[in-house]
């Protein structure tokens, strides 16, 4: 089992999580691209991550990432709010990637997290 305490996360869409796997780098998605770096979440940030920017979606896989595979491109910059958040500065490589779950909705239209999130 992944220990998710320690694990950083990526909300990608099915497309971008097959370009992955097919050439082992994932420059970002548009807002990814927009910003200069890969945006990514912590445990406790996913849910909040999934119903604010990818709401009602379908498409989508939950990717946990080994941080210690990321080097100091990987850094927690704090958001408006103030709250710090995990950015990569460089594609996420493939081999960073402990597991890809997809996030399916529930009847509630909310995205159902992964039974290691309890």
């Amino acid at each position: 089992m992944v220990d998710v305490s320690i694990m950083a996360y990526k909300i990608c869409t099915e497309n971008e999580w097959r370009q992955l796997q097919e050439t082992g780098r994932f420059f970002g998605s548009a807002d990814d691209l927009r910003d200069g770096y890969v945006h990514l979440s912590a445990r406790g940030q996913v849910a909040r991550t999934a119903s604010k920017f990818f709401a009602g979606r379908t498409d989508l896989v939950l990717l946990a990432i080994n941080p210690d595979r990321l080097g100091s491109a990987l850094r927690w910059e704090a958001s408006e709010s103030g709250t710090l958040y995990p950015h990569l500065y460089a594609p996420l490589p493939l081999d960073a990637v402990v597991t890809a779950t997809p996030l399916l909705l529930g009847p509630d239209g909310h995205h159902i997290l992964p039974a290691e999130f309890g």
